[in-house]
């Protein structure tokens, strides 16, 4: 019986070691497949798939755009405010792409960057619990808001990348332009010209401040690209381009909704507070251009 039951344990036997060897192979191949993927996805992140990354971010943006003015907002006329911002968002996603890619900061303001992010922070101020400067469609409710927070996120990274991770590369001795001086300028305009959107005096100088603070911030950018020889990188035009975008939208907005916006006159039947705000719009243009 011992006998017997010998070519029964071989076979057994070679069985047991042809499915531990397949199962090696198979391991390997898992091995294999999972080491080029992640290899892929490496090389996506350090964005080396070239001109491929920038159609990807505007075609995501796209669609992200569509999704909100049909979805949420209903096709709202108000709704190009919001989409005034998410092309603001998508200038300094364009920004992010280009520093993540090429591991640098250089042709990029960080003064330009600081006054954003002021610039966020005191219109979030108003927007997130005030609707004076809202739209009145279901973006204002969170969609608005939510894309100047991410906005706001990517500037303060972008940031960090500017005095932190990447701080060899950025161009210190260029970025010289004084931007206190502007903070103060823009704070005491605003602190006068301010409307009443919001009730509230201290809130509704926020906003204005926020308003003249993007206007002015891209001088600081203007000024290092000067510095730097007058080159315009491929990051930045894309960049401007869209801030350009973002502002005309949001002009638009505000010319269709001048005679709704208030303020408690300096000169009597004079609305000082919607010439202020069509022409930082126009200002900021003309800068941008």
């Amino acid at each position: 019986d011992l006998c017997n039951l010998t070519p029964h344990i071989i076979s057994h036997h070679h069985f047991t070691k042809l499915v531990q060897s397949r199962l090696v192979s198979y391991q390997q191949v898992h091995s294999d497949i999972m080491f080029g993927a992640s290899q892929a996805v490496q090389k996506l992140a350090d964005g080396k798939q070239g001109s491929g990354t920038v159609p990807v971010v505007y075609g995501l943006f796209l669609c992200s755009a569509l999704a909100v003015y049909h979805f949420v907002a209903n096709g709202e006329f108000s709704a190009i405010m919001t989409m005034a911002v998410m092309i603001q968002c998508l200038a300094f996603v364009l920004l992010a792409v280009k520093s993540a890619a090429v591991s640098s900061v250089s042709g990029i303001s960080a003064k330009c960057l600081a006054l954003e992010a002021l610039a966020f922070a005191c219109r979030l101020s108003s927007t997130t619990w005030l609707n004076g400067y809202l739209p009145v469609d279901a973006t204002g409710d969170f969609v608005y808001q939510a894309v100047e927070a991410i906005a706001l996120l990517i500037v303060l990274w972008l940031l960090y990348c500017c005095f932190a991770t990447h701080e060899h590369t950025y161009q210190k001795d260029a970025d010289s332009l004084p931007v206190l001086p502007l903070v103060a300028g823009c704070s005491l305009l605003a602190a006068l010209l301010h409307a009443d959107m919001n009730s509230r005096d201290l809130f509704d100088t926020l906003w204005m401040t926020g308003l003249f603070l993007s206007v002015v911030s891209v001088l600081p950018q203007l000024w290092l690209i000067n510095q730097t020889g007058g080159v315009v990188q491929a990051c930045t035009g894309h960049y401007i381009a869209m801030l350009a975008v973002s502002r005309a939208l949001s002009g638009v907005f505000m010319w269709h909704a001048r005679h709704d916006i208030t303020c408690r006159p300096l000169v009597e039947g004079v609305n000082h507070a919607v010439w202020a705000i069509l022409s930082a719009h126009v200002m900021h243009l003309v800068l941008l251009g």
